[in-house]
């Protein structure tokens, strides 16, 4: 679990290219704001050099800003080090007036290794619900490991868009796509589909039957378990029901921030573009509002109508770095 996330400056943007030690990368407002956003992770400064061997991985700022890390390699590493307990998370060579805002987008990037909770999902049966949803999921397949990531990953948001989410809605986020264990373990089809709403509306009724034949026997109540399956059987569709459109939210973030990178490289461009505008619907405006804090590859970036302009990002250095995980 990332336990710390470790600020390292680098040269300043000063004529003279020399680095300014001593001034905080954070300001106190902008620290506060990264602990209410991202509860249970210390952010801490450092300095150039050794890690003092401590485990964790490494974010290069200015290949982040570049959209030109490696991504399938950030989260290879950061599963593997996942695996064995708490780790720590650097990013180095920052300039502080970039500095916020890169913590935030690599911590939004990384937030499925927090598995922040609330009250509803700090129990035992949420335990057991986490281990079921883990047992179904064969990480050894790269399809089901990006599909097991996304689930989390929209858990995480949802905390972050409503931090007093019932249980219900928090088990339908881990579950809503369920239903590719089965159709898309191996190989996407989505791209092929004729229609495509009706595709991912088969695939939210499916995916419902195999969520409650799921959560059978992990200790949640029965109505509870029907109205988690009547969540992620409409989870394609946004509509006024409060829960529902949170899952949507969360959903469609998570694909932004999480897959859409991968999406990219998998499908191309004219598939992304489509699947961009299908998701960007189910997106109230509030939810929606956040999408300039999060980092996308500039090609997905310019598919978003009305995305406010970023600074523009520095020239990759490596056609390798464009490799990211599948979605």
């Amino acid at each position: 679990m990332l336990k710390r996330l470790i600020l390292i400056d680098g040269p300043s943007s000063s004529s003279d290219g020399r680095s300014i030690r001593g001034t905080p990368l954070l300001s106190p407002s902008d620290r506060a704001a990264l602990s209410r956003e991202f509860p249970g992770v210390e952010v801490e400064s450092g300095a150039p050099g050794p890690s003092g061997g401590a485990l964790h991985a490494v974010v290069d700022a200015r290949a982040w800003r570049a959209s030109a890390l490696d991504l399938w390699a950030l989260d290879t590493r950061l599963h593997a080090l996942d695996a064995g307990g708490l780790f720590d998370l650097r990013i180095e060579g920052l300039e502080r007036a970039g500095a916020a805002r890169a913590a935030h987008e690599v911590l939004t990037r990384c937030q499925r290794f927090l598995r922040r909770r609330n009250l509803a999902s700090a129990t035992e049966v949420f335990d057991r619900v986490l281990a079921r949803h883990r047992e179904l999921h064969d990480l050894d397949r790269p399809l089901v490991r990006a599909d097991h990531d996304h689930a989390i990953d929209v858990w995480q948001w949802m905390l972050r868009l409503e931090p007093r989410a019932g249980v219900a809605v928090q088990v339908a986020a881990l579950f809503h796509d369920v239903e590719r264990l089965v159709s898309e373990a191996d190989v996407r089809r989505e791209h092929r589909a004729p229609d495509y709403q009706a595709f991912k509306d088969e695939h939210a009724r499916r995916g419902a039957a195999l969520t409650r034949a799921a959560l059978t026997g992990v200790g949640l109540a029965q109505e509870v378990i029907d109205r988690i399956g009547a969540l992620v059987a409409s989870h394609e569709r946004p509509g006024d029901d409060a829960e529902l459109a949170l899952l949507n939210d969360a959903d469609a973030l998570s694909f932004f921030s999480l897959n859409s990178a991968g999406f990219l490289d998998c499908y191309g461009a004219e598939h992304t573009r489509a699947k961009v505008a299908y998701t960007l619907r189910r997106l109230r405006p509030e939810a929606r509002a956040l999408l300039p804090r999060i980092r996308c590859r500039p090609e997905v970036e310019a598919m978003i109508p009305g995305e406010p302009g970023r600074p523009p990002a520095l020239a990759p250095e490596t056609q390798a770095s464009r490799r990211s995980a599948p979605p």
